[in-house]
């Protein structure tokens, strides 16, 4: 069953089989143009200002109008604009071409015919937080931009900042690899797109397709899983022998610290402890041999839990 006429279709109607309507805007046709209701289908009028040049064609005083839309109900805003821009559309596939390509959507239509703002506010915001912004920062601003500034090249900011929204991650994959040479990659930038969409969705309930985005691969993302698994293996030897040479060096509150945690794994007791102490005291050196003393127990569990633990630390400590 076919949907029933409407304005904008019989509009497209019009502009096939009126030369004079190919001229118009959308909202330029209620001058020269009637809608008859039972019909539903628009009309010549046939009183008013005789249009020069014209037979039988007459024009009024009368004015069209078109709804506003929210950016948030994207496509239709984009529509609204490409109507209130484009003479005489035939069709919906007419409003999305642009010099014989047929686009996508009607935003990538908007793009090519220049109807969108430039994002030179966005750059320059994005370009000040790479200066002095930590990466989950700049993450969060660009999440901003795309789901309350609507930028017309998301994909462009993006190519541009995703080294500086990625650092982070880039860092923690050097760490956890023992390698200094680890460089961005796609596992990489995908894992910060997963994040920024994320935050997107919070935001405004969007996916970053809809909001011009390429989406990132979630189900075969598992770097981190696979680093866990490479966290697991170590020297035990090594790490025995770090944590003889290095325990006596804990002065007294450290070693009170180191104890108290170390008895509670071996008890397996689920107790929650905060080391909190001015910078540059030893909290990364007392931690680092904790975490040495769990993960030369050999134990694959409490490995992984002191992986875990490392992460959130430092994340706390970037932070």
């Amino acid at each position: 069953m076919s949907s029933p006429p409407t304005t904008l279709t019989e509009h497209f109607t019009l502009c096939r089989n009126d030369t004079f309507a190919r001229t118009l805007l959308y909202s330029e046709v209620p001058t020269y143009f009637t809608w008859n209701t039972s019909t539903r289908t628009f009309q010549r009028r046939n009183q008013g200002r005789a249009v020069q040049g014209h037979l039988n064609l007459y024009s009024t005083n009368a004015l069209g109008r078109l709804y506003t839309v929210h950016p948030n109900n994207a496509e239709c805003f984009y529509l609204r604009l490409l109507l209130i821009n484009v003479h005489g559309p035939t069709s919906f596939q007419e409003l999305k071409t642009v010099n014989g390509h047929v686009c996508a959507t009607f935003r990538e239509a908007c793009q090519k015919l220049n109807l969108l703002d430039n994002d030179n506010h966005c750059d320059i915001s994005l370009t000040d937080a790479s200066n002095t912004a930590q990466p989950q920062q700049i993450r969060t601003l660009f999440s901003i931009i795309l789901t309350t500034c609507f930028p017309a090249n998301p994909k462009d900011l993006w190519k541009k900042y995703k080294n500086y929204m990625s650092e982070g991650i880039l860092h923690h994959m050097r760490r956890i690899n023992d390698n200094p040479n680890v460089q961005f990659a796609s596992n990489i930038y995908n894992e910060a797109l997963i994040l920024i969409g994320d935050v997107c969705f919070t935001i405004a309930n969007k996916s970053l397709t809809e909001l011009g985005m390429i989406a990132p691969n979630r189900y075969g993302n598992d770097i981190f899983n696979r680093d866990i698994q490479r966290e697991t293996h170590f020297d035990v030897n090594e790490l025995q022998t770090f944590v003889r040479i290095n325990l006596p060096k804990l002065v007294l509150e450290q070693r009170t610290a180191y104890d108290t945690i170390k008895n509670a794994i071996s008890n397996k007791r689920c107790d929650l402890y905060f080391l909190d102490a001015p910078g540059s005291t030893g909290k990364t050196f007392r931690i680092s041999i904790i975490l040495a003393t769990i993960r030369s127990q050999n134990n694959t569990v409490l490995a992984i839990a002191a992986t875990l633990f490392w992460t959130v630390v430092e994340q706390h400590i970037q932070h």
